[in-house]
């Protein structure tokens, strides 16, 4: 029999490791295709060959699950589309339905494709979601390196010949000018946010909270003593260093929102010597420095007030949210169309709303919310069965039970930054969103399963 199974592997992955690689894209038509778009519909495409050449239509109850989310939300957004008012409303609206099911077919038949395939692939999963994000941040360094170094814009010499001029190839963000002492006399010195192959800075410093915060549990139980736990700390300190250069304050909110969620299950880990000195140091040289230099001073000053423009529009778009939920309670303005709505006040058409939750109940209405809450509620269902796989794998002995547990602990703490952060940004739209839902819903079933053939 004709099998197509490797190729699906191979797709699925390549597919995780571009799935935050979003200057990536090209524009043959009225909108932009990602690479993330092309490989993902390769896959779901492939994916639904194999089945029809296999003749296996089973599903698994836990991607069945996820089919139904989709079929909710489809309804949703069907209904949504009867408040369209114009032609340009209907040509976000078709965007908009155009990603959500491409983003959600990749999820259903990633989830079905990994439970079938096995935890091989889903450690190769894992692996290929962080690979995909370290590859992401090596580019944001070149990227600050080239621009401080030489003046070059990276952008434009990398993404330029690869998308033959289509890509996004602004460069590094230039967050400003601070004032420095060189050689005795005060010069200022320009202040750039790493964004690498995200559109956004802060897109990055939010998307960098999941594999922070998963490998945390993993580096922590590995310890310094072997190959595995020296490569886990050092990639786990690469993140946080690209993390603290996007300037990101959301991102900053959700890595802190998780670390005090991990702070719990890893106590015993962390309040230990070996720990607590090397962070007290790191602390006192962090103040040593911000004491001692005044650009270090005036960007963190610049990145803890709540009462710069910045804050301000963020903030304000909150009060958009009433006007139409009174026009419109029930199934909102329609999919992706707040920009339409609202181009008098913001004068763009590409303005998004800054908060995935202004979106949901703007375009989505009342029920549209309710709905996704309840999505986001199964979803943490199946993270509460990884762990409880996890204690049942220990009870009875098993040598995996560890990383489950961290697995469990770690996605967990990533997905509650992630929704955290999503109070003034957009990054649940994305990819890399559904990805970790993929993990998520994957390593539920696969955990399950373990205990179930261990017990036998």
């Amino acid at each position: 029999m004709i099998t197509l199974r490797p190729w699906l592997d191979r797709l699925l992955l390549a597919t995780l490791v571009v799935t935050t690689w979003h200057k990536l894209h090209w524009s043959p038509g009225a909108g932009d295709v990602t690479l993330e778009d092309i490989l993902a519909a390769g896959f779901v495409g492939l994916f639904v060959v194999d089945r029809c050449l296999r003749r296996d239509w089973r599903m698994h109850r836990v991607a069945l699950g996820l089919l139904l989310a989709m079929a909710a939300l489809i309804v949703v957004y069907l209904a949504g589309y009867f408040a369209l008012e114009n032609s340009q409303q209907l040509s976000q609206y078709s965007k908009g339905m155009t990603k959500f099911l491409l983003h959600f077919a990749f999820l259903v038949a990633g989830t079905q494709h990994v439970i079938d395939r096995g935890e091989r692939l889903l450690r190769r999963t894992v692996g290929a979601f962080v690979l995909g994000l370290a590859i992401n941040c090596a580019y944001g360094v070149a990227q600050l390196m080239a621009q401080v170094g030489a003046g070059v814009n990276l952008d434009k010499a990398v993404i330029g010949p690869l998308t033959f001029g289509q890509g996004s190839l602004g460069g590094i963000n230039v967050y400003g000018q601070a004032t420095a002492v060189q050689s005795g006399s005060y010069v200022s010195l320009g202040v750039y946010r790493v964004n690498a192959l995200a559109l956004d800075p802060n897109h990055l410093g939010i998307m960098l909270c999941v594999p922070i915060l998963l490998l945390i549990p993993f580096s922590l139980r590995a310890g310094l003593r072997s190959r595995r736990g020296l490569v886990l700390a050092a990639l786990l300190g690469f993140f946080l260093v690209v993390d603290v250069l996007t300037l990101s304050r959301s991102g900053f909110l959700g890595l802190a929102c998780g670390l005090a969620i991990l702070a719990w299950p890893l106590r015993r880990q962390l309040l230990v010597p070996r720990l607590v000195v090397p962070a007290v140091a790191a602390l006192g040289a962090l103040a040593l420095v911000l004491t001692s230099s005044p650009y270090v001073r005036q960007v963190v000053r610049s990145r803890v007030t709540l009462s710069d423009n910045s804050a301000k529009v963020h903030f304000q778009f909150f009060d958009l949210v009433q006007p139409v939920l009174d026009a419109h309670p029930v199934f909102g303005l329609g999919l992706n169309t707040f920009s339409v709505y609202y181009e008098f006040l913001t004068g763009k058409t590409n303005w998004g709303p800054h908060s995935f939750y202004i979106a949901l109940l703007d375009e989505t209405g009342l029920v549209g919310a309710v709905v996704f809450a309840a999505f986001l509620a199964w979803v943490g269902l199946r993270l509460a069965v990884i762990l409880r796989a996890s204690h049942a794998l220990q009870r009875l002995g098993d040598s995996q039970a560890g990383d489950w547990h961290d697995l469990a602990i770690g996605l967990s703490a990533g997905l509650a930054a992630t929704l955290i952060a999503n109070v003034f940004y957009l990054t649940m739209q994305f990819y890399y969103f559904y990805g970790v839902v993929l993990i998520v819903a994957a390593a539920s079933a696969l955990s399950a399963e373990r205990v179930r053939r261990l017990r036998a």
